[in-house]
C-alpha cells in the first residue's frame, strides 16, 4: 500500500508543500500525490497570515492524510523573515501536534546531503534530483513547493536506511 508523506516548507509569505505515495521498499515506485503552496497576502495583518496558514493547512492534511510529515528545520541565517519564518513554522508545529501526525525535521543540507550527495549543493541540484527520483517531465514549482517535495524524499530515504 505504501506511506503518504507530507513535506512542509515554512514561510509567512509561502508554505510549500509536497505530498508522496511512497512505497514499502525501495523495489516499488515513488508517486507524487500532489504540490503546491498555501499562500498569504502580503498586506495581511501577521495574526491574518499566520491564520490563513493555520486553515489551509489543515484543509490540506484533510485532502491528503499524511502518514508522516517532514518539515524544514529553521536555520538562523542574515535575512530579516527568520522570525517571520519561525512564527509560521510555529503554526505548522502546532496544526502537526493538534492532529497527532508524526513528523521529522531537516536542515537544508541534510536535504541536499541525501538527495545529492552533497551537502552544499546548489538548489537546481536538488530540484534535478526531485526530478529524477519521480521521474517528473519538470521540476515543480513554484522552488517552496520543489523544497518540500524534497523535504518529503528526504524522509523516505530516512526511513530506509
Amino acid at each position: 500500500m505504501g506511506q503518504r508523506i507530507l513535506g512542509l516548507d515554512p514561510g509567512l509569505a509561502i508554505v510549500g508543500f509536497g505530498a508522496l505515495l511512497c512505497p514499502d521498499s525501495r523495489q516499488g515506485s515513488l508517486e507524487l500525490l500532489d504540490f503546491g503552496v498555501i499562500s498569504t497576502p502580503a498586506g495581511a495583518e501577521i495574526g491574518d497570515r499566520l491564520e490563513t496558514i493555520y486553515q489551509d493547512l489543515h484543509q490540506l492534511i484533510d485532502l491528503v492524510q499524511p502518514d508522516a510529515v517532514a518539515v524544514e528545520k529553521l536555520f538562523f541565517y542574515r535575512m530579516g523573515n527568520t522570525i517571520a519564518v519561525a512564527q509560521a513554522r510555529g503554526v505548522l508545529m502546532l496544526v502537526l501536534r493538534q492532529r497527532r501526525l508524526p513528523y521529522c525535521e531537516f536542515t537544508p543540507a541534510q536535504v541536499k546531503q541525501a538527495l545529492t550527495g552533497y551537502g552544499n549543493a546548489p538548489k537546481l541540484a536538488v530540484q534535478q534530483a526531485v526530478q529524477r527520483e519521480l521521474q517528473l517531465d519538470a521540476i515543480p514549482r513554484p522552488d517552496d513547493a520543489a523544497d518540500a517535495v524534497a523535504l518529503a524524499l528526504t524522509a523516505w530515504f530516512q526511513q530506509l536506511a
